[in-house]
């Protein structure tokens, strides 16, 4: 069977329905079709994200689209809002705060601090006794102090890409629920997708947001990417003293995170793995890696009892940890929104305007992000980013 579609989306998580949100909310009027393999988004990147949402970084680029970030979550609810019923993400705005242990590292977040203080971005670089006022319980005594944007923080990840993906629909994208086996092209660019199925779809432009599964697909058509899949753990767990103030999504120096999850805790860390898609995960991980940090750095979480956990995956770019946006220099009609290493979430709602404008106008506008360009590898002109956690 034969369909036809403008534009393809392959994959449905955040930023495939925040790109097909922003392209029909901007006045494309052509017709779109997301495919998505997995109907309950049981193993999407997207619902087994940390949900934190920040500014704190440290190249303009990123820096700017966490801050349209932040201002789009916002108003997400009003926004996204069908038939009178808001679309609730839950978005605590509890700040974020990167801890530091020496003078090196302060200098490294004053530098920052004054980067994002030059995009209008408020962060505050604090002493160590500073942090007991964000942390009353924080053990301070091996670090130099931090930095802290209280505009940050974190939410639901699963209802943001529920509310991108129901008004991309009221507006008029369709969804397929089927598994694109491959791209199909020609010598004058991209022709449209082949399902497992064998269903064929003709459209002269398509959008690579398959996540961990995106270079997979690259590969099939001889256009690698430097993306691999990295499994990353969550934990949630009780503690037996409640903290007496929420928390900010806090950044270890060990890169050990943790932040609150209604009343209870979620933690992870970046730990080395082979790539590889893997969605088990296990308590071994939070005995031996997490819990030392954690009891070590707030005195409350000496007392843990393991709630859950889950395993979601990085789409992890190689060369320089930053995403991979706009179109493939080699093939005509091949878009790209992939390696996102761990960024997707946050910075979804940027790339879904962005790529709308890319596309609708051949035109960045809001944000340029040309930087984040396929060409950069191959040019030596990459996105250096200093707060990959």
């Amino acid at each position: 069977m034969t369909k036809h579609a403008d534009i393809i989306i392959v994959g449905g998580g955040v930023i495939g329905s925040s790109i097909a949100y922003n392209l029909l909310n901007d006045g494309f009027e052509g017709k779109i079709i997301v495919f998505e393999k997995d109907r309950m988004y049981e193993f999407s990147s997207t619902p087994r994200s940390a949900g934190g949402i920040r500014q704190l970084f440290t190249t303009s680029v990123n820096v700017l689209l966490g801050k349209f970030g932040i201002e789009t979550y916002r108003s997400f609810p009003e926004k996204m809002a069908i038939d009178g019923e808001r679309a609730e993400i839950d978005f605590e705005q509890a700040g974020y705060l990167f801890l530091a242990k020496n003078d090196t590292e302060m200098k490294h977040l004053e530098q920052q601090m004054m980067l994002q203080h030059s995009h209008g971005v408020m962060s505050e670089l604090l002493k160590k006794d500073d942090l007991l006022a964000i942390v009353p319980e924080l053990t301070i005594d091996d670090l130099a102090g931090g930095l802290f944007s209280k505009e940050d923080g974190y939410l639901d990840p699963y209802s943001v890409m529920q509310g991108y993906a129901k008004k991309a629909k009221q507006l008029g994208a369709q969804y397929v629920f089927d598994e694109v086996d491959t791209i199909l092209t020609d010598r004058n660019g991209v022709q449209g997708i082949r399902t497992y199925s064998g269903d064929i779809y003709h459209a002269p432009l398509v959008i690579n947001c398959a996540g961990p599964w995106a270079p997979e697909l690259s590969e099939k058509i001889g256009l690698p990417i430097p993306v691999v899949p990295l499994k990353r753990q969550i934990i949630q767990f009780d503690i037996a003293k409640p903290l007496s103030k929420k928390l900010p999504l806090t950044v270890d120096p060990t890169g050990v995170y943790f932040r609150h999850e209604g009343e209870t805790i979620i933690s992870g860390f970046s730990e080395k793995v082979k790539p590889g898609i893997d969605f088990t995960w296990k308590r071994s991980f939070f005995t031996e890696q997490l819990w030392p940090v954690l009891a070590e750095r707030v005195p409350n979480f000496e007392k843990a009892k393991i709630k859950s956990g889950w395993a979601g995956m990085y789409s992890y770019n190689t060369i320089d940890q930053n995403a991979i946006i706009g179109e493939h220099p080699e093939l005509n009609g091949y878009y790209l929104a992939c390696g996102f290493s761990g960024h997707g979430m946050q910075q979804g709602p940027a790339i879904g305007k962005g790529l709308s404008e890319l596309i609708r106008t051949g035109n960045y506008e809001t944000i340029d992000l040309t930087p984040l360009r396929f060409e950069r590898f191959a040019e030596k002109d990459l996105v250096i980013e200093g707060a990959v956690v």
